[in-house]
């Protein structure tokens, strides 16, 4: 498949690509190395993202160059979307009429764009993007390496999710080999939290309830003016429930500024959290995946805790 993506890239020469919204690190390290590897291959390649870039990933290459729009109203050949099952998830107008490109790796990923390549043996979509590089006999750079090493860091729970394996390590050594610094990525995602996380993350821990192997915290609007605190830093909070010793399955939930409410699930591997999600209309990994449903907190809760209960075979 990785084939024939390539050929549409060489048919064209003018790309927008985007993921997301609320970009994690597979989406900001995707389209951050991919536009460069488009770029390496003489094409135009802007990158365009809804929410912008998150604080935490601003130290990686190329952020600069990033466009936070809400349109796409350049005259582009093609879009390429990364790590994303639908236009509406981009939140971006603009792509309906375009050529459209799907690079996805999630068990969820929905066949919409004129080309999808789906893997979901892969471990994050920046692996394909370096398999795509490879495939155009485009040199990995320091940058590009360290825009995908971060990509798979986060995308892999620091290398603790299932399905990380051999392969897994030997991506990241051949990263760390053309250039990224582990250190430095870490740094940059797990030590450069700013001080409304860590009171918002006090804020979660003090909702926090458990029911046998199930855990759930939430934050409401209130408590996230209280802390000064943007949706961003919401990102990883959930495993902070999952970390409980005995805990199998953890629940996060983020009120919206509509009244709904953001839901990130998170598993240790014995039960697949994306069935669960995609029941409410998301989706994501076996052990990490995440939707959006109609408030209040309390309703939110108790469909959640239903399916998860349905779902689950762990006591």
């Amino acid at each position: 498949m990785v084939t024939e993506v390539l050929k549409h890239i060489e048919r064209r020469a003018r790309f927008v690509l985007t993921s997301h919204a609320r970009p994690d690190g597979d989406a900001i390290g995707s389209v951050l190395a991919c536009s460069q590897i488009l770029r390496a291959m003489g094409k135009q390649a802007e990158v365009v993202l809804s929410d912008g870039v998150p604080r935490i990933y601003r130290p990686l290459p190329f952020t600069d160059t990033v466009v936070q729009a809400n349109d796409v109203n350049g005259e582009y050949e093609a879009a390429i979307i990364l790590e994303c099952d639908s236009i509406q998830r981009t939140r971006l107008k603009g792509l309906e009429e375009r050529f459209l490109i799907s690079i996805d790796h999630h068990v969820s990923g929905r066949p919409f764009a004129h080309v999808n390549w789906i893997d979901t043996a892969a471990c994050a979509t920046g692996e394909m993007v370096f398999r795509l590089a490879r495939q155009a006999g485009v040199p990995i750079s320091p940058e590009i390496a360290t825009c995908l090493y971060t990509a798979v860091l986060t995308d892999t729970g620091s290398f603790m999710f299932s399905g990380t394996n051999e392969h897994t390590f030997a991506l990241a050594r051949e990263l760390v080999l053309a250039g990224a610094d582990p250190a430095f990525c870490a740094r940059n995602v797990y030590f450069s939290h700013p001080t409304s996380k860590m009171r918002l993350l006090g804020a979660a821990l003090s909702n926090l309830h458990r029911e046998g192997s199930l855990a759930w915290i939430w934050v409401t609007r209130g408590q996230m003016q209280d802390c000064g605190a943007l949706d961003e830093d919401c990102e990883g909070l959930v495993n902070y429930a999952l970390a409980i010793q005995g805990v199998e399955v953890a629940a996060f939930f983020r009120e919206l500024r509509d009244g709904r409410f953001r839901v990130s699930l998170r598993s240790k591997g014995q039960l697949n959290v994306a069935a669960v999600a995609e029941r409410f209309g998301g989706g994501g990994h076996q052990c990490a995946s995440g939707c959006s449903m109609d408030g209040p907190l309390s309703a939110a809760v108790a469909r959640i805790l239903a399916q998860l209960r349905l779902d689950s075979s762990v006591p």
